[in-house]
Protein backbone atom coordinates (compact mmCIF):
# COMPACT_ATOMS: atom_id res chain seq x y z
CA UNK A 1 0.00 0.00 0.00
CA UNK A 2 1.34 3.40 -1.13
CA UNK A 3 1.93 6.00 1.56
CA UNK A 4 -0.23 8.71 0.45
CA UNK A 5 0.19 10.92 3.68
CA UNK A 6 1.08 14.52 2.39
CA UNK A 7 4.11 16.76 2.27
CA UNK A 8 4.48 18.71 5.36
CA UNK A 9 4.51 22.08 4.91
CA UNK A 10 8.34 23.44 5.00
CA UNK A 11 9.23 25.41 7.81
CA UNK A 12 12.15 28.50 6.99
CA UNK A 13 13.13 30.58 8.87
CA UNK A 14 14.95 33.56 7.81
CA UNK A 15 17.29 36.00 10.04
CA UNK A 16 18.44 39.36 9.46
CA UNK A 17 21.06 41.14 11.15
CA UNK A 18 19.79 44.58 11.69
CA UNK A 19 22.83 47.20 10.75
CA UNK A 20 25.15 44.64 11.16
CA UNK A 21 28.27 46.03 10.62
CA UNK A 22 26.97 49.54 11.90
CA UNK A 23 25.73 47.80 15.27
CA UNK A 24 29.06 45.98 15.71
CA UNK A 25 31.24 49.11 15.51
CA UNK A 26 28.61 50.80 17.85
CA UNK A 27 28.39 48.05 20.49
CA UNK A 28 32.69 48.46 20.44
CA UNK A 29 32.51 52.03 20.46
CA UNK A 30 30.13 53.28 23.29
CA UNK A 31 30.91 56.69 21.95
CA UNK A 32 29.06 56.09 18.44
CA UNK A 33 25.72 54.69 20.15
CA UNK A 34 23.14 56.59 19.30
CA UNK A 35 24.50 58.19 16.64
CA UNK A 36 24.40 58.28 12.93
CA UNK A 37 27.35 56.44 11.82
CA UNK A 38 28.51 55.31 8.07
CA UNK A 39 30.71 52.24 7.60
CA UNK A 40 32.76 53.06 5.15
CA UNK A 41 35.58 55.74 3.28
CA UNK A 42 34.91 59.26 4.42
CA UNK A 43 36.79 61.00 0.96
CA UNK A 44 35.33 62.48 -1.69
CA UNK A 45 35.13 58.53 -4.04
CA UNK A 46 34.44 56.86 -0.39
CA UNK A 47 30.65 54.50 -0.84
CA UNK A 48 28.78 53.64 2.40
CA UNK A 49 29.22 50.00 3.32
CA UNK A 50 26.14 49.86 6.06
CA UNK A 51 24.43 52.48 7.86
CA UNK A 52 23.34 52.92 11.31
CA UNK A 53 19.50 53.39 12.31
CA UNK A 54 19.87 56.99 13.31
CA UNK A 55 22.03 57.49 9.92
CA UNK A 56 19.30 55.97 7.67
CA UNK A 57 16.69 58.14 9.52
CA UNK A 58 18.29 60.98 7.26
CA UNK A 59 17.84 58.88 4.10
CA UNK A 60 21.51 57.31 4.16
CA UNK A 61 22.10 53.72 2.90
CA UNK A 62 24.16 51.38 1.97
CA UNK A 63 26.20 51.55 -1.44
CA UNK A 64 25.71 55.57 -1.29
CA UNK A 65 28.25 58.05 -2.47
CA UNK A 66 29.94 59.06 0.93
CA UNK A 67 29.14 62.82 -0.72
CA UNK A 68 25.71 61.81 -0.45
CA UNK A 69 25.49 60.53 2.44
CA UNK A 70 27.26 63.70 4.18
CA UNK A 71 25.11 65.61 2.15
CA UNK A 72 22.02 64.52 3.47
CA UNK A 73 23.06 64.01 7.30
CA UNK A 74 26.29 66.88 8.17
CA UNK A 75 26.43 65.07 11.32
CA UNK A 76 27.58 61.97 9.85
CA UNK A 77 30.24 59.65 11.14
CA UNK A 78 32.06 57.79 9.06
CA UNK A 79 33.99 54.59 10.62
CA UNK A 80 36.23 52.22 8.45
CA UNK A 81 35.19 48.79 8.10
CA UNK A 82 36.82 45.93 9.99
CA UNK A 83 35.87 42.84 8.13
CA UNK A 84 37.78 40.62 9.89
CA UNK A 85 35.59 41.15 12.66
CA UNK A 86 32.67 41.25 10.79
CA UNK A 87 33.52 37.76 9.83
CA UNK A 88 34.45 36.64 13.55
CA UNK A 89 30.81 37.95 14.79
CA UNK A 90 28.92 36.07 11.75
CA UNK A 91 30.38 32.79 12.46
CA UNK A 92 29.44 33.06 16.34
CA UNK A 93 25.92 33.68 15.04
CA UNK A 94 26.50 30.67 12.79
CA UNK A 95 27.38 28.65 15.33
CA UNK A 96 24.10 29.41 17.06
CA UNK A 97 21.85 28.50 13.98
CA UNK A 98 23.89 24.99 13.53
CA UNK A 99 22.21 24.13 17.50
CA UNK A 100 19.18 24.03 15.94
CA UNK A 101 19.28 22.59 12.36
CA UNK A 102 22.01 21.82 9.52
CA UNK A 103 20.04 22.96 6.76
CA UNK A 104 21.66 26.53 6.79
CA UNK A 105 22.06 28.93 3.79
CA UNK A 106 23.94 32.07 4.63
CA UNK A 107 23.45 34.78 2.09
CA UNK A 108 26.49 37.45 3.49
CA UNK A 109 27.81 37.48 6.99
CA UNK A 110 24.79 39.24 8.30
CA UNK A 111 21.66 37.01 6.68
CA UNK A 112 20.74 33.17 6.12
CA UNK A 113 18.06 30.62 5.66
CA UNK A 114 17.21 28.15 8.01
CA UNK A 115 15.05 25.26 7.24
CA UNK A 116 13.72 23.85 10.91
CA UNK A 117 10.82 21.82 9.29
CA UNK A 118 12.54 18.59 11.17
CA UNK A 119 14.91 20.73 13.77
CA UNK A 120 17.92 19.58 16.57
CA UNK A 121 15.62 20.40 18.71
CA UNK A 122 12.31 18.44 18.21
CA UNK A 123 10.86 21.91 18.12
CA UNK A 124 7.17 22.28 16.49
CA UNK A 125 6.54 25.96 16.23
CA UNK A 126 8.72 27.74 14.06
CA UNK A 127 8.31 30.96 15.90
CA UNK A 128 9.56 30.12 19.14
CA UNK A 129 12.96 28.71 16.94
CA UNK A 130 13.12 32.40 15.63
CA UNK A 131 12.59 33.75 19.20
CA UNK A 132 14.98 31.98 21.08
CA UNK A 133 17.73 32.10 18.03
CA UNK A 134 17.79 36.27 18.46
CA UNK A 135 17.60 35.57 22.23
CA UNK A 136 20.34 33.84 21.77
CA UNK A 137 22.26 36.39 19.30
CA UNK A 138 21.17 39.10 21.39
CA UNK A 139 22.87 37.59 24.79
CA UNK A 140 26.32 35.80 23.06
CA UNK A 141 26.61 39.27 21.01
CA UNK A 142 24.83 42.19 22.25
CA UNK A 143 23.27 42.60 18.22
CA UNK A 144 19.58 42.66 17.28
CA UNK A 145 18.48 40.40 14.48
CA UNK A 146 15.11 40.12 13.19
CA UNK A 147 13.67 37.33 11.28
CA UNK A 148 10.84 36.20 9.18
CA UNK A 149 8.93 32.93 9.33
CA UNK A 150 7.42 31.35 6.40
CA UNK A 151 6.40 27.95 4.22
CA UNK A 152 9.20 29.25 1.54
CA UNK A 153 11.87 31.06 1.30
CA UNK A 154 11.03 33.82 -0.74
CA UNK A 155 8.00 34.65 2.16
CA UNK A 156 10.17 34.49 4.65
CA UNK A 157 12.62 36.45 3.18
CA UNK A 158 9.54 39.17 3.00
CA UNK A 159 8.47 38.15 5.90
CA UNK A 160 11.85 39.43 8.12
CA UNK A 161 11.60 42.82 6.89
CA UNK A 162 7.90 43.64 8.44
CA UNK A 163 9.17 44.34 11.94
CA UNK A 164 12.73 45.41 11.46
CA UNK A 165 14.78 46.49 13.74
CA UNK A 166 14.52 43.72 16.24
CA UNK A 167 10.95 41.87 15.27
CA UNK A 168 10.03 39.00 13.79
CA UNK A 169 6.58 38.45 11.54
CA UNK A 170 5.43 35.10 10.02
CA UNK A 171 3.68 34.54 7.05
CA UNK A 172 1.16 31.30 7.08
CA UNK A 173 -0.41 29.66 4.07
CA UNK A 174 -3.16 30.62 4.77
CA UNK A 175 -2.08 34.46 4.38
CA UNK A 176 0.43 34.13 1.48
CA UNK A 177 -1.38 34.51 -0.96
CA UNK A 178 -3.11 37.76 -0.14
CA UNK A 179 0.16 39.25 1.55
CA UNK A 180 1.87 38.68 -2.02
CA UNK A 181 -1.25 39.94 -4.15
CA UNK A 182 -0.99 43.60 -2.16
CA UNK A 183 3.03 43.95 -2.69
CA UNK A 184 4.33 46.31 -4.68
CA UNK A 185 6.15 44.27 -6.99
CA UNK A 186 9.45 46.64 -6.43
CA UNK A 187 9.35 45.47 -2.97
CA UNK A 188 9.85 41.85 -3.91
CA UNK A 189 12.81 40.24 -3.15
CA UNK A 190 14.69 39.20 -6.27
CA UNK A 191 12.95 42.02 -8.47
CA UNK A 192 15.87 45.13 -8.88
CA UNK A 193 15.12 48.61 -10.12
CA UNK A 194 15.45 47.85 -13.78
CA UNK A 195 13.10 44.77 -13.43
CA UNK A 196 10.38 46.47 -11.52
CA UNK A 197 10.32 49.72 -14.17
CA UNK A 198 10.40 47.03 -16.87
CA UNK A 199 7.15 45.31 -15.36
CA UNK A 200 5.32 48.79 -14.91
CA UNK A 201 5.73 49.48 -18.48
CA UNK A 202 3.98 46.35 -18.47
CA UNK A 203 1.07 47.53 -16.54
CA UNK A 204 2.25 45.23 -13.25
CA UNK A 205 3.04 46.86 -10.32
CA UNK A 206 1.41 45.08 -7.57
CA UNK A 207 1.38 40.96 -6.84
CA UNK A 208 -1.92 40.89 -8.31
CA UNK A 209 -1.14 42.53 -11.22
CA UNK A 210 1.85 40.32 -11.70
CA UNK A 211 -0.37 37.02 -11.04
CA UNK A 212 -2.51 38.30 -13.74
CA UNK A 213 0.36 37.30 -16.52
CA UNK A 214 0.53 34.11 -17.98
CA UNK A 215 3.44 31.79 -17.61
CA UNK A 216 4.14 32.40 -21.55
CA UNK A 217 3.82 35.67 -21.15
CA UNK A 218 6.37 36.35 -17.74
CA UNK A 219 8.97 33.86 -20.05
CA UNK A 220 8.41 35.66 -23.28
CA UNK A 221 9.51 39.09 -21.33
CA UNK A 222 11.81 38.02 -18.26
CA UNK A 223 13.62 34.94 -19.44
CA UNK A 224 14.88 32.19 -16.80
CA UNK A 225 13.54 34.51 -14.35
CA UNK A 226 9.48 34.04 -16.05
CA UNK A 227 8.75 30.75 -13.82
CA UNK A 228 10.01 31.87 -10.48
CA UNK A 229 7.92 35.44 -11.08
CA UNK A 230 4.90 33.35 -11.50
CA UNK A 231 5.37 31.05 -8.84
CA UNK A 232 6.06 33.91 -6.30
CA UNK A 233 3.23 35.65 -7.55
CA UNK A 234 1.09 33.13 -6.13
CA UNK A 235 3.06 33.05 -3.16
CA UNK A 236 4.88 29.53 -4.51
CA UNK A 237 8.97 28.79 -4.33
CA UNK A 238 9.88 25.92 -4.42
CA UNK A 239 13.91 26.19 -3.98
CA UNK A 240 15.24 23.65 -0.92
CA UNK A 241 17.87 26.00 1.60
CA UNK A 242 20.86 24.34 0.35
CA UNK A 243 24.02 24.12 2.61
CA UNK A 244 26.67 24.14 0.50
CA UNK A 245 25.34 26.94 -2.47
CA UNK A 246 27.84 26.93 -4.90
CA UNK A 247 30.00 29.74 -5.33
CA UNK A 248 29.20 31.51 -8.15
CA UNK A 249 31.75 34.13 -8.50
CA UNK A 250 35.32 36.01 -6.88
CA UNK A 251 35.48 39.27 -7.82
CA UNK A 252 37.64 42.55 -6.60
CA UNK A 253 37.49 46.13 -7.69
CA UNK A 254 38.55 49.56 -6.75
CA UNK A 255 37.48 53.33 -7.15
CA UNK A 256 39.99 55.90 -8.21
CA UNK A 257 40.99 58.57 -6.12
CA UNK A 258 41.18 60.35 -9.45
CA UNK A 259 39.10 59.34 -13.03
CA UNK A 260 40.72 57.46 -15.26
CA UNK A 261 40.93 58.85 -19.36
CA UNK A 262 44.05 56.59 -20.38
CA UNK A 263 43.95 53.28 -21.51
CA UNK A 264 47.39 51.82 -20.53
CA UNK A 265 46.78 53.76 -16.69
CA UNK A 266 43.31 51.73 -16.68
CA UNK A 267 44.89 48.35 -17.79
CA UNK A 268 48.01 49.05 -14.97
CA UNK A 269 44.78 49.08 -12.29
CA UNK A 270 43.63 46.14 -13.57
CA UNK A 271 46.71 43.78 -12.50
CA UNK A 272 46.43 44.13 -8.28
CA UNK A 273 42.90 43.46 -9.23
CA UNK A 274 43.33 40.07 -11.03
CA UNK A 275 45.90 39.54 -8.22
CA UNK A 276 43.79 39.57 -5.38
CA UNK A 277 41.13 37.46 -7.39
CA UNK A 278 43.82 34.76 -7.60
CA UNK A 279 45.35 34.54 -4.43
CA UNK A 280 41.94 33.75 -3.20
CA UNK A 281 41.15 31.40 -5.81
CA UNK A 282 44.98 29.67 -5.26
CA UNK A 283 44.30 29.56 -0.65
CA UNK A 284 40.41 27.90 -1.71
CA UNK A 285 41.81 25.54 -4.27
CA UNK A 286 39.72 27.01 -7.10
CA UNK A 287 39.79 28.81 -10.52
CA UNK A 288 36.86 29.86 -13.26
CA UNK A 289 36.68 29.83 -17.01
CA UNK A 290 34.74 33.14 -17.23
CA UNK A 291 36.65 36.70 -16.68
CA UNK A 292 34.42 39.39 -16.53
CA UNK A 293 35.88 43.27 -16.49
CA UNK A 294 33.78 46.15 -15.14
CA UNK A 295 33.68 49.16 -15.88
CA UNK A 296 31.66 52.13 -14.04
CA UNK A 297 32.14 55.83 -15.60
CA UNK A 298 32.18 59.38 -13.76
CA UNK A 299 28.33 59.29 -15.03
CA UNK A 300 27.24 56.15 -12.49
CA UNK A 301 26.46 54.67 -15.32
CA UNK A 302 28.12 51.16 -16.00
CA UNK A 303 29.41 48.25 -18.58
CA UNK A 304 30.50 45.01 -18.18
CA UNK A 305 31.97 42.64 -20.61
CA UNK A 306 32.80 38.72 -20.39
CA UNK A 307 35.44 36.09 -22.15
CA UNK A 308 35.10 32.61 -21.43
CA UNK A 309 37.98 29.59 -22.07
CA UNK A 310 37.27 26.19 -22.85
CA UNK A 311 39.63 25.04 -19.82
CA UNK A 312 40.14 26.62 -16.25
CA UNK A 313 42.24 29.98 -15.72
CA UNK A 314 45.40 28.82 -14.81
CA UNK A 315 46.76 32.18 -13.10
CA UNK A 316 47.00 35.70 -12.85
CA UNK A 317 48.92 36.12 -16.79
CA UNK A 318 45.60 34.25 -18.38
CA UNK A 319 43.01 36.35 -16.05
CA UNK A 320 45.16 39.75 -17.45
CA UNK A 321 45.15 38.40 -20.89
CA UNK A 322 41.15 38.28 -21.06
CA UNK A 323 40.60 41.34 -18.53
CA UNK A 324 43.18 43.42 -20.87
CA UNK A 325 41.50 42.65 -24.16
CA UNK A 326 38.12 42.86 -22.52
CA UNK A 327 38.90 46.45 -21.61
CA UNK A 328 40.21 47.46 -24.49
CA UNK A 329 37.03 46.39 -26.37
CA UNK A 330 35.37 49.23 -24.77
CA UNK A 331 38.07 52.11 -25.38
CA UNK A 332 37.54 54.53 -26.23
CA UNK A 333 35.73 55.04 -22.50
CA UNK A 334 32.30 56.93 -22.99
CA UNK A 335 32.99 58.68 -20.10
CA UNK A 336 36.17 58.78 -17.88
CA UNK A 337 36.08 55.88 -15.85
CA UNK A 338 35.79 55.95 -11.91
CA UNK A 339 36.34 52.33 -10.75
CA UNK A 340 37.60 48.65 -12.35
CA UNK A 341 36.21 45.70 -11.12
CA UNK A 342 37.63 42.03 -12.05
CA UNK A 343 35.52 38.76 -11.52
CA UNK A 344 35.97 35.09 -12.12
CA UNK A 345 33.12 32.84 -12.44
CA UNK A 346 32.03 29.18 -13.64
CA UNK A 347 33.92 28.45 -10.74
CA UNK A 348 35.53 24.75 -9.98
CA UNK A 349 37.63 23.16 -7.28
CA UNK A 350 41.41 22.56 -8.76
CA UNK A 351 42.45 18.84 -9.47
CA UNK A 352 43.34 17.84 -5.99
CA UNK A 353 42.57 20.63 -4.25
CA UNK A 354 40.45 20.48 -0.53
CA UNK A 355 38.27 23.23 -1.71
CA UNK A 356 34.59 23.53 -0.48
CA UNK A 357 31.87 24.95 -1.98
CA UNK A 358 30.59 27.93 -0.83
CA UNK A 359 28.41 31.09 -1.76
CA UNK A 360 29.93 33.79 -3.76
CA UNK A 361 32.06 36.59 -2.33
CA UNK A 362 33.79 39.84 -3.06
CA UNK A 363 37.09 41.17 -1.93
CA UNK A 364 37.20 44.49 -0.55
CA UNK A 365 40.12 47.07 -2.08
Amino acid sequence: MNDMSPTPIRKIVHVDMDAFYASVEQRDNPDLRGKPIAVGGSAARGVVAAASYEARAYGVHSAMPSVTAKRKCPDLIFVPPRFDVYKAVSQQIREIFAEYTPLIEPLSLDEAYLDVTENLKGMDIATEIALEIRAKIKALTGLNASAGISYNKFLAKMASDLNKPNGQAVITPKNGPGFVEALPVKKFHGVGPATAERMRKYGIETGLDLKSKSLAFLQEHFGKSGPYFYGIARAIDERQVKPNRIRKSVGAEDTFAEDIADLDLATAELKPLAEKVWRYCEAQGISGKTVTVKIKYSDFTQATRSRTSALPISGVPEIMEAATALLASVYPFRRLVRLLGVTLSSLTNNPGADGEEQPQFDLDL
